[in-house]
């Protein structure tokens, strides 16, 4: 059986719909592994892998001599904020139409937070991408993606560029982030953020400063995010060690 993490994504995708609105929604627990492995077609080590994942996620619990226990009040949880999800599919989580409104790339070079995010020497060559989602047509979340202009290969188009930002990092730069860290603060809409939001100057905003890293722990990018209120609920699960 292939153990490809592809299919393994793409089972555990399944897997969550079925307990959301497929054939274990109204189920307490998920049936044995031997069973399930068998229904998906997987090994059971490929099974116990996706399971693992689940499960530090908080969708289920395994106890022993107890089963798979279906967490309902996490699966039902519309965006988490622990959890690294796209744009576009955050705002369908939410029950929402999403659209890129505006998109746009400048060549720039890195200031002092810059240099300091990405750890290279201020004056270097950036690449800035700009994009503003919107829910149902109205403004929700807008987005300055930086990344080092060393790492970029070849030329993108405005296309690629309304595409996810780690559509442009696989395809351009080469490179998948691993991890991020984020820092989430408040902060009030300036003169700039009014205009492309269309909101009023001062309108408080939830603000993430996020720079992601690869497996080597190297910045590949940062980032900073912009959300409206009243639009997309966030919701952070912790689970007590």
């Amino acid at each position: 059986m292939s153990e490809h993490p592809a299919q393994s994504k793409t089972i555990r995708a399944q897997l969550l719909a079925s307990m959301n609105s497929g054939e274990y929604a109204v189920c307490g627990r998920l049936p044995r592994e031997s069973v399930l492995a068998e229904k998906l077609g997987i090994s059971r080590t490929q099974l116990r892998d996706i399971l693992a994942s689940l499960e530090r996620e908080g969708f289920i619990t395994r106890r022993h001599g107890v089963g798979t226990i279906i967490n309902r009040h996490v699966l039902g949880v519309q965006t988490r904020m622990d959890i690294e999800v796209e744009f576009m599919d955050m705002i369908r989580q939410s029950g929402k139409k999403p659209a890129v409104s505006f998109v746009q790339a400048t060549n720039e070079t890195a200031d002092a937070g810059i240099a300091q995010r990405l750890l290279i020497p201020e004056g270097t060559d950036i690449v800035r991408v700009a994009r503003l989602v919107t829910a149902d047509g109205i403004p929700a979340i807008y987005c300055e993606d930086v990344v080092d202009s060393e790492l970029v290969r070849g030329s993108a188009t405005l296309r690629d560029y309304k595409l996810p930002i780690f559509h442009f990092l696989r395809q351009f730069c080469h490179v998948i982030p691993y991890l991020d860290l984020t820092d989430v603060r408040p902060a009030a809409a300036d003169e700039k953020l009014s205009r492309l939001m269309e909101i009023p100057v001062g309108t408080p905003l939830l603000n993430m400063d996020e720079v992601d890293y690869d497996i080597d722990g190297k910045p590949v990018f940062c980032s900073n995010e912009y959300y409206v209120d009243g639009i997309i609920r966030h919701t952070v699960m912790r689970k007590k060690l």
